[in-house]
């Protein structure tokens, strides 16, 4: 193994070898060699991701003999690595860039992100501080204004971070209602409160909102769920008499989580009645808007996500409906001073230059950061507003063909949403054969490998799920998913042997199929 490789990085030979070699920078020839082996394959998958299976069936043990062939102790040549890692991604995951991949927000890249992540790995900035990178550290602050005014913020108290994701940024707002409701917070931590916060969110609410109250030292018990109307909007009536009996019972209701599109089903809850119930009890309101945010660039629904602008903090993900690629999320606030007073530390190894903007590791989780923005930047630049405006509108006209097609077809539409998710199911199968039904005519969709859809547990009720973001769909792949649909439950209903047998391990977990996941947050 060893000769091959350094007959590929030097053109010469064990016997007669050529120049010495370094096998982390390589040298010219096999670096080119490289390029353009990565031009091709990047040229081949977005012509031919739709010829690759959307929803790969993959097996554990395929999986692990491919990462057997990387032998730390055999080192192989650089073009063997680079067609084992390609191989394997083409064949051992779905494929998110499929444009009948109608599973979760993973987005099918932008090209010009993907030129972004491949230019910022090459210089790669750190941005901890402004001096480490000037123009990435300034990329970041005009990308928040420029989000920030979109949804609603007055630019002379705007302020954000760009995160890794929705995760990371739910995190920083509970911090951040930490800090605000309690100075002493940053010296003390928990030991200084008065009593015990709460943080409020409704069933249906992506479940980092209550993991952060865990992560912040509050603890599962401190994390409340606020039921939902039957449209799975949170019921702002209840949200006031929880945080009222909180009161009573001397307990310090300390934040509320609305979320402007749900995972599950896309709702977006009532944010101006939330305000109201949160500005009354001195609560600090937050909007998980990770990827339903986007579709308050279309002014036909930006009545949608109205009085946003309240909200203390503002979650929102361009690596979901944007299309970015991954670990590009960001974090809005209109109490910008709170991000020094939660994160800033003293650090006598790095001097801040004089007239430059405050360095991120001061107002941030993370310490060292990738130039995640500058797939952000690009992408934004080339498209404009006015191309993600087309973009998005054309995905929202999908999630309603989807919709008619399915009512055509004799399915059920579950939920209530003018964003494009799609929940359905068959109103035929009784409550007992529904998860199960839902659970066989997704995974015989799924084989066929044209399309991949999820089951998803919403509010005690199984269905099937269909995303449409990705920005390669079309009205044809709309109409190939129903067609497909009505294939595998007529197989299902003739009993097809192969679709009745026992759904596996790796086909179902605890209530939803992997087919998909579950979306119960039932504690």
């Amino acid at each position: 193994m060893l000769r091959g490789i350094h007959e590929e990085l030097t053109g010469g030979s064990v016997d007669h070898p050529g120049p010495a070699f370094d096998p982390l920078t390589l040298d010219r020839r096999t670096r080119d060699r490289l390029w353009g082996l990565l031009a091709e394959a990047a040229e081949g998958f977005a012509d031919n991701v739709g010829e690759l299976a959307a929803g790969a069936l993959v097996d554990a043990s395929d999986v692990r003999k491919a990462l057997a062939a990387f032998d730390f102790d055999d080192p192989v040549a650089p073009t063997d690595a680079f067609t084992l890692a390609l191989d394997a991604l083409r064949t051992l995951q779905p494929q998110v860039g499929h444009p009948r991949h109608f599973g979760m927000f993973d987005p099918a890249p932008t090209t010009m992100g993907i030129i972004a992540d491949a230019l910022a790995a090459l210089f790669n900035p750190c941005l901890a501080t402004w001096d480490g990178s000037p123009f990435g550290v300034e990329t970041e602050r005009h990308l928040v204004a420029s989000f920030a005014g979109k949804f609603g913020y007055p630019q002379d108290v705007a302020d954000g971070i760009i995160t890794s994701g929705g995760s990371e940024a739910n995190l920083t707002a509970a911090l951040l209602a930490l800090v605000e409701r309690f100075p002493e917070y940053p010296e003390l931590g928990l030991r200084g409160l008065p009593g015990q916060p709460v943080i409020y969110f409704a069933t249906g609410a992506h479940p980092s909102v209550p993991k952060a109250a865990r992560l912040v030292g509050l603890g599962d018990s401190a994390a409340r769920e606020v039921p939902v109307t039957e449209t799975g909007r949170m019921d702002g009536e209840l949200l006031d008499r929880l945080i009222q009996a909180d009161r009573d019972a001397g307990l310090i209701p300390l934040l509320v989580s609305a979320t402007a599109g749900t995972t599950g089903e896309g709702v977006i809850d009532p944010i101006g009645v939330i305000a109201e119930v949160a500005t009354r009890h001195g609560v600090w309101l937050h909007v998980d808007a990770a990827w339903g945010g986007a579709a308050a660039l279309l002014p036909e629904l930006r009545s949608a996500f109205a009085d946003m602008e309240q909200a203390d903090s503002i979650t929102f993900d361009p690596h979901k409906w944007m299309s970015v690629p991954m670990n590009c999320g960001m974090l809005l606030t209109r109490h910008g001073p709170l991000l020094g007073r939660a994160f800033d530390v003293t650090a006598p190894f790095v001097a801040a230059q004089e007239g430059s903007a405050p360095d991120p590791f001061a107002r941030s989780i993370r310490w060292s950061r990738g130039f995640a923005g500058l797939k952000l930047l690009l992408s934004l630049a080339v498209a404009g507003w006015s191309g993600y405006e087309e973009t998005l509108r054309r995905q929202v006209a999908l999630g309603n063909v989807l919709r008619a097609r399915l009512r055509a077809a004799g399915w059920s539409v579950t939920n209530d949403t003018p964003l494009p998710v799609v929940c359905f199911t068959d109103e035929r199968r009784g409550a007992d054969e529904e998860r199960r039904f839902l659970s066989l005519v997704a995974g015989a969709v799924n084989r066929t490998g044209e399309a991949k859809l999820f089951v998803a547990k919403v509010r005690g009720r199984h269905a099937l799920r269909a995303c449409l973001t990705n920005h390669a769909t079309r009205a044809g792949d709309v109409d190939r998913l129903v067609d497909l649909l009505e294939s595998a439950r007529q197989q299902v209903l003739a009993g097809d042997a192969d679709l009745q047998a026992p759904v596996s391990a790796g086909d179902c977990t605890d209530g939803a199929c992997s087919t998909g996941f579950s979306f119960a947050w039932d504690r």
